[in-house]
C-alpha cells in the first residue's frame, strides 16, 4: 500500500543534508508539502527546492534563536496553511571530554540539539491542536540510551530528547498528536565523514553491526516517514531503534 500524505505539511529541521535531506525527498514523494530548515548550505537547500518548487520550501534558521525558530514555523503555516508533521532532525555532534570541556561548549550543543527541539515542538503544537491531528518525530540517538564516552554533552542532549518525547506522549496524545522518536546508531552521512576517514575504524564499526552494514540516510528516513502516517496512529511515546541490531536498548 502506497504512503500518501497529500494535504499534509511536514516541517523538517536540518533538511539540507544527510537524514534531513533524505526525509525531504521521501515526504515530497509521498505527496506532502515540505518545509525544511537549513543553516549554511543554501546551495543544497535550493537544489532540494527545485525538486518541486510549489511543494518544497526552505527557511534559513539559527537553531539557537527562539525568534528565528518561531518565525520559521509561522512562515511554514503562512506558506502551506498548516504544519501537520514535525521531524526534528537538526543537531550537531562533536568531541568533548569531561576534563577539557568548557561550560560554553556544553551549553552550545545543548542549545542546538535540545533547546531547539523544545522550541520547535512548542511552536507547532497549537496548530496541530486546532486540527486535532499531528505527528511529531524527534531524531535522537543510541547515545541517548546508553551514553557515549567523550561525547557526554551529545549523549545528554539525546537522552533529554528521549525523555521529552515520552513526556509529550501523555500531554499531546489526547489531542490526536502522537510523539515518537527514531534513534539511529552509526549512519554514513557527512556528520561522520571525519571519523569515517579512518577506514580501519569504519570497517570495525561495520563489523560490529549484526546486519553487516552501516545505515544510509534513507535507512533512517523511511522509519521516520512511517511514523508520520496513519499506519503508525497507535504508536505514541515510542523510541524506535534503527541501528542494525548493534544496540539492543529497550
Amino acid at each position: 500500500m502506497k504512503i500518501d500524505l497529500s494535504g499534509k505539511t511536514a516541517l523538517i529541521t536540518g533538511g539540507s543534508r544527510g537524514i534531513g535531506a533524505a526525509c525531504v525527498k521521501l515526504f515530497a514523494e509521498a505527496g506532502a508539502n515540505v518545509a525544511f530548515t537549513y543553516i549554511k548550505a543554501k546551495d543544497r537547500a535550493d537544489e532540494l527546492c527545485r525538486i518541486n518548487e510549489e511543494k518544497i520550501k526552505a527557511y534559513k534558521v539559527d537553531m539557537e534563536s527562539e525568534t528565528e525558530i518561531n518565525n520559521s514555523v509561522e512562515s511554514a503555516i503562512k506558506d502551506f496553511g498548516s504544519v501537520d508533521i514535525l521531524v526534528h532532525n537538526a543537531g550537531i555532534w562533536n568531541d568533548g571530554t569531561l576534563e577539557t570541556m568548557t561550560l560554553e561548549h556544553w551549553k552550545k550543543l545543548l542549545r542546538t540539539n535540545l533547546d531547539s527541539m523544545f522550541l520547535f515542538t512548542k511552536a507547532v503544537v497549537p496548530n496541530m491542536k486546532e486540527k486535532k491531528w499531528g505527528r511529531i518525530i524527534h531524531v535522537s540517538s543510541t547515545a541517548g540510551q546508553r551514553g557515549e564516552s567523550f561525547h557526554s554533552h551529545y549523549a545528554a542532549s539525546k537522552g533529554g530528547m528521549i525523555s521529552f518525547t515520552k513526556s509529550m506522549a501523555w500531554e499531546l496524545g489526547p489531542f490526536g498528536i502522537t510523539t515518537n522518536s527514531v534513534a539511529p546508531g552509526w549512519v554514513d552521512t557527512e556528520m561522520n565523514d571525519d571519523v569515517f576517514a579512518d577506514k580501519d575504524f569504519k570497517e570495525k564499526v561495520r563489523k560490529d553491526i549484526p546486519v553487516g552494514r552501516i545505515a544510509t540516510a534513507e535507512d533512517i528516513a523511511y522509519p521516520i516517514l512511517f511514523l508520520a502516517t496513519d499506519y503508525a496512529r497507535h504508536i505514541c511515546g515510542e523510541i524506535l531503534n534503527v541501528n542494525g541490531g548493534s544496540v539492543l536498548a529497550g
